[in-house]
């Protein structure tokens, strides 16, 4: 089995956004050095995996835990990263295709969706929301997190929830939906925020810790992961109403119902047999990389729910499990 690693392909990524329709980009074949295009036909994902006999996996190098880089820079690793492997062995019982290899392709919030339109990587589960705008552009698996939008900031901020804001500099990630909805709360609320955006979660939390901002929104769990890496993780508190509930699914492209299938096969059979709660428990109640802290971050009853009945839509559609 062979395992390659790619960085984010920023001018594929452009020419992706900027050239709306056109799905057409050269990818570099790292085993052998020849050039192959991907699939530009959104149905033919299994066929694109079995003619090239590589099937080409987006993972993120910061979303601690579900989908980040720790002590081998050539292995990702987390909760997300452990279901996308379930889907990749599911694609290969699928094709009869024991030895297809995995390519590792880089991805940012930014990135993401169009590396997936255009056929750069065939698919990714991270820590990317599914939302009706996201919807239009690609298509998404059965959930396998939920998350609520809240706050990390130092305990002796005075920041409690998002009114105390009023004033201050927040931190978010460009190009998630923590991003839109701060900059729309600020300017209906006139909360005079000064509002930055950082290229990813690690330097999102690197500007608070530095002092460039008074609080990071993103995601809970995002924000317990930053906090658990921080150099005293005692310092740091999670605060504030969530200010939306979000369901995390696999992103893969458009138009692809078999594909999908397998996708959502896979991820219910780990749900059926119970193996997600040993997953979980791995990454989120047991110490991790890189500074084996423990996020003691229990499963909600909006998780549970989800797990006991797996969907694909973009809101909870239950508060408690059934």
């Amino acid at each position: 089995m062979t395992y390659s690693l790619s960085k984010p392909l920023t001018l594929v990524a452009f020419m992706a956004l900027a050239l709306t329709g056109c799905n057409n980009s050269n990818q570099s074949d790292t085993t052998d050095g020849s050039a192959s295009e991907p699939s530009t036909n959104a149905a033919d994902t299994l066929q694109k995996i079995k003619d090239s006999g590589t099937i080409v996996v987006g993972y993120r190098d910061s979303s601690i835990p579900f989908s980040y880089i720790a002590d081998d820079p050539n292995q990702p690793m987390g909760y997300a990263h452990d279901l996308e492997m379930k889907v990749v062995e599911a694609v290969k019982d699928k094709l009869n295709m024991p030895d297809l290899k995995i390519r590792y392709n880089l991805i940012t919030s930014q990135t993401r969706i169009p590396l997936v339109q255009n056929g750069t990587i065939d698919f990714e589960c991270g820590s990317t929301t599914n939302n009706v705008e996201r919807q239009k552009q690609v298509a998404f698996s059965n959930g396998f997190f939920e998350i609520g939008t809240r706050l990390l900031t130092k305990a002796n901020s005075g920041i409690k929830d998002f009114e105390d804001l009023k004033g201050k500099t927040l931190v978010t990630t460009a190009g998630t939906t923590s991003e839109r909805y701060i900059r729309q709360y600020n300017d209906e609320k006139k909360m005079d925020t000064n509002i930055i955006s950082a290229k990813d979660h690690g330097e999102g939390f690197l500007m608070l810790e530095n002092g460039r901002a008074d609080a990071f929104m993103m995601d809970d769990v995002l924000l317990a992961g930053e906090k658990a890496k921080a150099k005293n993780p005692d310092e740091w508190v999670i605060v504030g109403t969530p200010q939306s509930f979000e369901i995390y699914g696999c992103m893969m492209r458009k138009d692809d119902p078999e594909f999908k299938a397998v996708v959502d096969e896979a991820l219910a059979n780990v749900y059926k047999s119970g193996e997600i709660n040993s997953i979980y428990d791995k990454w989120f109640l047991n110490p991790i990389p890189p500074k084996n802290v423990n996020l003691k971050f229990e499963m909600s009853d909006n998780l549970k729910a989800l797990i006991a009945n797996p969907h694909d839509g973009d809101q909870p559609k239950a508060a408690t499990a059934q």
